[in-house]
């Protein structure tokens, strides 16, 4: 029997259960976000909270009078869960940078601040980063600072006194901003897990990349994997078999991962041949909703539709199958990009002499471990189908001149950008993996097999609405139907 949970009566569980999927929805609670209410909830069941999270995922919860703040284990790289801007779309490298300038120079104010003088300070720092800069005197500047500022804003870091920020972004001659600045929300905002000025690559941020060896001992060796495994099927939608190294294997195929998992967040786990997910029907844990409203949502989920069906054909028209690029490669490939961007004159450089080399020939060499079963047995390579970047432009096309109407005008007219978004947003529910010259169809997809979708049409002037799409009545979470359950 678990003991997850092992304090909480049963009337009282849903309650329990409600804080978890607060707080590892929201890293940072305040008194003020995501909602007023969140913190007391959150801070009622701190002591249990604080034992479970660490017990089951490895998390660890701080919690003071103002914050509640959730350090998560990391094991990969990933780019689904970006700061939003003021518009809801993700904060570009620009922002990011002016959030970090932001937050710096923050640290050097009293209890307020200006608008203005805040960002002169932010400019004064971003001027010696080359590629920066911040010059107020450009719109653009402004909108990106005052995101950051926003964001900030937001999460109680900083308390508008007097002022719009708004209007100092439009016109800083003529209007201004006073902000009362929270030393305890700051800090919270800001609290890596690693000491970062001498890390030489982003891997060392990764829980993973120091895993455990076998001088740790057999059973912290299988704790901390089955911590790995409930984060797995946690934080992303679907945890495949075939991406998973041996000892994760296990876990992952274990009673008690579904026993723990659900008794701690309320969700159901489903299980299938190809893998394992946290089923999230109400949608108050996923931080990304699919099927989804908006144009490229809509345009995803119809082509998901076409690309399940190609999947279907058989004989020659059968698409050629490819191995999709396994968890280390993906890995090793984001850090390679995200390493090549630091700074080549920083404190980094002064303290140690990057050894990325060895980074990646560690995971090199943990891809070679991950392919034996738990019987010792060679694994067989999966594969999956293969559709071309110019199959699925044409696919796009067709969707564009049918549902095109129902789209939002600057997506219609830039299909290159519709099909990049919406791939991207496939390839993050983990329903295809984007390779060179198009995309592998994996088995999640075919939940979608079927979906159809009509334009509603209004009368008079007003626009037409958007597809109302109709998904296919589907129990099944991937794709095969009749699978059963791998535990007995």
């Amino acid at each position: 029997m678990s003991r997850v949970a092992e304090g909480v009566s049963p009337l009282e569980l849903a309650d329990y259960q409600k804080a978890v999927r607060l707080v590892l929805r929201h890293s940072l609670v305040t008194r003020g976000y995501p909602d007023k209410t969140a913190l007391v909830t959150v801070r009622r069941w701190s002591g249990q909270l604080r034992t479970d999270l660490m017990e089951v995922l490895g998390y660890r919860l701080v919690t003071t009078v103002d914050t509640a703040r959730l350090q998560r284990a990391q094991d990969g790289l990933d780019a689904t869960r970006p700061a939003l801007n003021r518009a809801g779309r993700p904060f570009d490298r620009r922002r990011y940078a002016y959030l970090v300038l932001t937050l710096a120079a923050l640290g050097r104010h009293g209890a307020q601040v200006a608008l203005g003088e805040l960002a002169d300070a932010v400019a004064a720092d971003a001027v010696r980063i080359d590629g920066l800069g911040l010059d107020t005197a450009r719109k653009p500047d402004r909108d990106a600072f005052v995101d950051a500022v926003t964001w900030l804003t937001e999460r109680g870091a900083l308390t508008l006194a007097d002022g719009s920020a708004t209007a100092w972004a439009g016109d800083p001659e003529r209007a201004e901003a006073l902000y009362d600045i929270d030393r305890e929300i700051l800090t919270a905002v800001h609290h890596p897990t690693r000491v970062l000025q001498h890390l030489t690559s982003v891997t060392a941020l990764l829980d993973s990349a120091g895993a455990l060896g076998m001088s740790a001992g057999r059973a912290a060796q299988r704790r901390d994997q089955a911590r790995r495994a409930r984060r797995l099927v946690l934080e992303h939608p679907v945890a495949y078999y075939a991406d998973a190294g041996t000892e994760l294997l296990g876990q992952l195929r274990a009673p008690a991962l579904a026993e723990d998992l659900e008794r701690l967040t309320g969700l159901t786990v489903e299980r299938r041949a190809e893998g394992v997910a946290l089923i999230d029907t109400s949608g108050k844990l996923s931080d990304i909703r699919f099927p989804g409203g908006g144009t490229v949502a809509q345009a995803a989920l119809l082509l998901a539709a076409r690309i399940s069906a190609a999947v279907q054909r058989t004989g020659r028209h059968a698409l050629e199958l490819l191995p999709a690029p396994t968890t280390a490669e993906r890995l090793a490939a984001r850090a390679r990009r995200i390493d090549g961007a630091l700074p080549a004159r920083s404190v980094i450089a002064e303290f140690a002499v990057p050894d990325t080399a060895a980074v990646y020939e560690t995971y090199g060499q943990y891809e070679a471990y991950e392919t034996y079963d738990e019987a010792g047995e060679e694994r067989g390579e999966a594969r999956y189908p293969f559709v071309t970047d110019s199959w699925l432009r044409g696919r796009l096309k067709e969707i564009t001149c049918e549902y095109g109407v129902g789209f939002a005008a600057d997506l219609r007219g830039d299909p290159d950008r519709l099909l990049d978004q919406a791939l991207d947003l496939l390839a993050a529910m983990s329903l295809i993996a984007r390779v060179d010259g198009g995309a592998l169809a994996l088995p999640l997809l075919a939940r979608y097999r079927g979906v159809t979708a009509r334009v509603k049409t209004r009368t008079g002037s007003a626009p037409p609405d958007p597809p109302s799409v109709e998904l296919p009545a589907q129990a099944a979470l991937f794709a095969d139907d009749t699978a059963k359950d791998l535990i007995p």
